[in-house]
């Protein structure tokens, strides 16, 4: 029996990942409280572009968290409102040579095999699929199960979506930051400590996001996450000039890159409202915003080699944002065998809005004791450091609200 200040569970972080944990706990029948320092969306999700991709992952387990995801965001997208702006459009990735398209074409076979959905277009049928690419590119590769959402939005009516969600309940506090994470007499979690008191639950998941190593750090445990800032450029209204999320090779190897560097490459999408939006870039510099003209100038460049037809349209605006960095590109998702009762679900780096419902299925599982959809050792959160014992994949079902 819980009362109003002991929920049966803690989701530190109300971006679209914390949320996402909150909706698939409720629906589990747990009482739920979501906390953040800010408002829902207010981080790495409200400066999202809203991708739910499978066309950039590497066969492996973020590749098979993906295409679970997929599954989950067709799902809720029937559950959830039009604005959310869900569309399956599918995404396009080019290459500008031959050698580039080969790469490419390895790329995809590997993927096929994986369970993607995967077509070769030739350099001449292109721009039948999008009509204002360049003309001189060597050819490239679609993939249908690639779409989009508009990210603060899907965050906040999923996040509405979960208050009505089976025997459970949601209770949100925003503005509240955590400072400390409790524990009882054996290190086990039992609650988290704010500016306005003490929140006492046997459970608490780390889905801060770009801080989810600062939580961690309070439980007294290393997650090495860094933030890793992208800026994303905004043009002027337009027609659909952009059908689908259409993006360069060069894309691909950035992602999976782990230089501190600047890097660039094309990708561009259209909206249903009318903008476009144009990235992406990675480099880490910590938490500076400061705006990067050259990463700006070299976006803005990429763009209209791409889409020579938006040379002449106006950027309106430009936006910053920080993914959360692990060495691995793979998040941190599961228990923490290193403090009992404290689970992770962060670090998703430029991911974290396509892999959410995953994400936090498999959290609801975990503390539902019931049986896991895929393998989650490779996401292990100690995976850092020296591995103790294997994770069990279920917990017992007796120890569901903890001691």
């Amino acid at each position: 029996m819980t009362t109003r200040n002991s929920p049966d569970l803690i989701v530190v972080g109300a971006g679209v990942v914390g949320v996402a944990c909150a909706y698939y706990a409720a629906r589990s029948g747990l009482s739920v409280t979501v906390i953040d320092r800010g408002p829902v969306a207010g981080g790495t999700t409200g400066a999202g572009e809203g991708n739910l991709l499978v066309s950039d992952k590497e066969p492996g387990p973020e590749l098979e968290l993906a295409l679970l995801s997929r599954r989950l965001w067709r799902e809720l997208s029937d559950l959830l409102p039009p604005r959310i702006e869900y569309e399956a459009k599918g995404g396009l990735v080019v290459a500008s040579t031959g050698p580039s398209l080969a790469a490419l074409g390895d790329f995809a076979a590997r993927q096929q095999e994986a369970g993607v959905e995967v077509h070769e277009v030739m350099g001449d049928r292109l721009r039948d699929l999008e009509p204002h690419l360049a003309p001189d590119l060597a050819g490239g590769f679609h993939y249908p199960q690639d779409a989009q959402v508009q990210p603060a939005l899907a965050a906040a009516h999923l996040l509405r979506a979960a208050g009505g969600q089976g025997s459970g309940r949601i209770l949100l506090r925003l503005g509240e930051e955590v400072t400390g994470v409790l524990k009882g007499a054996n290190g086990e979690v039992r609650g988290v400590r704010t500016a306005s008191g003490d929140l006492h639950a046997p459970y608490v998941v780390n889905a801060a996001g770009t801080w989810g190593g600062r939580l961690a750090g309070l439980a007294g445990v290393d997650l090495p996450v860094l933030p890793r800032r992208g800026f994303v450029l905004v043009t002027e209204p337009l027609p659909r000039v952009v059908r689908r999320k259409v993006y360069t090779a060069d894309y691909v190897t950035d992602v999976a890159s782990g230089s501190a560097a600047l890097q660039t490459s094309a990708v561009v999408e259209g909206t249903p409202a009318g903008p476009v939006l144009i990235g992406a870039s990675r480099e880490r510099v910590g938490f500076d915003r400061t705006l990067s003209v050259e990463a700006v100038r070299r976006l803005a460049s990429q763009a209209t080699r791409l889409f020579p037809v938006l040379a002449g349209v106006r950027a309106i605006r430009t936006y910053a944002g920080f993914r959360p960095y692990l060495p691995d590109h793979l998040p941190a998702i599961g228990p923490d065998p290193r403090v009992p009762g404290l689970l992770h679900a962060c670090g998703h780096e430029g991911a974290g809005i396509g892999l959410a419902p995953a994400t936090g299925m498999i959290v609801a599982r975990i503390l539902a004791g019931d049986e896991l959809p895929m393998d989650i050792e490779p996401f292990r959160p100690d995976r850092f450091g020296t591995a103790p014992p294997p994770v069990p994949r279920t917990p017992r079902k007796e120890t569901r609200h903890g001691a």
